[in-house]
């Protein structure tokens, strides 16, 4: 069997020391290639209209244009995964979480000297993130046309019980990795339903699903909220570290609660929780009361979070009771779990392509038949709050 062709790397920094060593350290990783360097974004496109890079690594000071307009304009008229690589961008940084919420798929943070040594020491975690941004791209490997998975590719939720071989099989069959924790593997794949017993509550639970463009978007979507919107559990794919900031910024512009979901935090009318980075975020129900609960475990539809696995447990916790949407980003993470929603009977929307910055996730739910309509952006807050209960009012 062939290897797969290299990921295709455009390097963006003003320094020509930081160009020179990149060449030199991603030279020694055999699935990266650099396919050219540029000391601004005026000349990197010159170069990248020749061929397009999979990745951009971006600086963010730069003469001509700065990183973060470039990100937009990039995000704008043909969506690829950037990495930004600067020392402006700091974790706690409001730079960082600007280029975040402009489409960035990651932050590196290096310092302001020492930049050999520290690239030096930092090419096995550039040479991570570098893979992770191509399998985020919209495309990946297929010519730039997403390939949508068979429907029902996903197994269904099993109901509570050890993880046999045949669980297993069913983990291996998802893209899970064989040495998943058995508790891991129990909570992702067996929250209780109906055959358990279980009457679903009649509050209703909406699940949003986001990536690239999600934090302008959720910002506009859920600052128009107030205390009387229904409980609400949101996956945006962000790295880890900036998921607890971008929680606090919502609070301060929305009338909801919103936090940084916590294991065990209970959903409650009000209150919005975002999954933390770098951890996946499942819905349950005991008798008539959601909660979440936030799990480690490998990659679900290359991503961690993963919207497939809310809206798969959110199917399964809530049925009928449930409403999903899914907003701008690239990729198809969230696709078949909202189609396991659809099923399951619960309301779904999806952005529509003209408010999206990309439109890659909301076109493969719509693709795969899990979406009952589809929605401007400027229309998603009032179909939220359309789902308020009486008691709330």
């Amino acid at each position: 069997m062939n290897a797969p062709p290299a990921i295709r790397v455009m390097v963006i920094d003003d320094s020509s020391v930081v160009r020179q060593l990149m060449l030199q350290l991603l030279a020694q990783t055999a699935d990266i290639r650099v396919i050219g360097t540029a000391p601004d974004p005026v000349f990197a496109l010159r170069k990248m209209h020749q061929e397009w890079p999979d990745v951009i690594l971006l600086d963010i000071e730069m003469p001509r244009m700065d990183g973060i307009t470039f990100l937009r304009q990039i995000m704008a008229t043909r969506p690829t995964p950037v990495i930004m690589c600067s020392a402006r961008a700091g974790d706690s940084s409001q730079v960082a979480a600007e280029a975040l919420a402009a489409g960035a798929v990651s932050v590196i943070a290096r310092p302001q000297l020492g930049v050999r040594e520290f690239l030096q020491e930092a090419v096995v975690e550039l040479a991570s993130a570098i893979r992770t941004a191509m399998q985020a791209g919209p495309g990946s490997r297929n010519g730039g046309v997403a390939t949508p998975a068979p429907t029902r590719s996903v197994p269904q939720l099993s109901r509570l019980r050890p993880v046999k071989a045949a669980s297993r099989e069913i983990l291996h069959d998802a893209g899970w990795t064989s040495g998943l924790q058995r508790y891991t593997a129990d909570a992702v794949l067996n929250p209780p339903g109906p055959e358990d017993g279980y009457r679903p509550p009649t509050a209703r639970i909406v699940a949003i699903g986001a990536s690239t463009g999600g934090p302008q978007a959720l910002e506009r979507v859920l600052g128009r909220l107030d205390q009387r919107c229904p409980g609400i559990v949101v996956v945006q794919h962000m790295p880890q570290r900036f998921t607890r900031s971008f929680a606090e910024r919502l609070h301060r512009l929305s009338g909801a609660e919103v936090k940084e979901a916590e294991h065990l935090d209970v959903i409650l009318p009000g209150r919005v929780l975002i999954a933390p980075g770098g951890k996946h975020l499942v819905v349950r129900r005991d008798g008539l009361q959601y909660y979440v609960e936030t799990l480690e475990g490998p990659l679900v539809s290359r991503h961690k979070p993963s919207v497939d696995v809310l809206f798969r447990s959110l199917a399964k916790a809530a049925g009928s009771n449930a409403v999903g949407i899914i907003m701008t980003g690239m990729g198809d993470d969230g696709a078949r779990g909202m189609r396991e929603m659809a099923d399951c009977g619960a309301a779904t929307y999806a952005q529509d392509e003209a408010s999206s910055v990309v439109f890659g996730m909301p076109k493969e739910a719509i693709h795969m038949g899990g979406v009952g309509d589809v929605l401007p952006l400027d229309n998603i807050s009032a179909v939220i709050e359309k789902y308020a209960s009486r008691e709330s009012q």
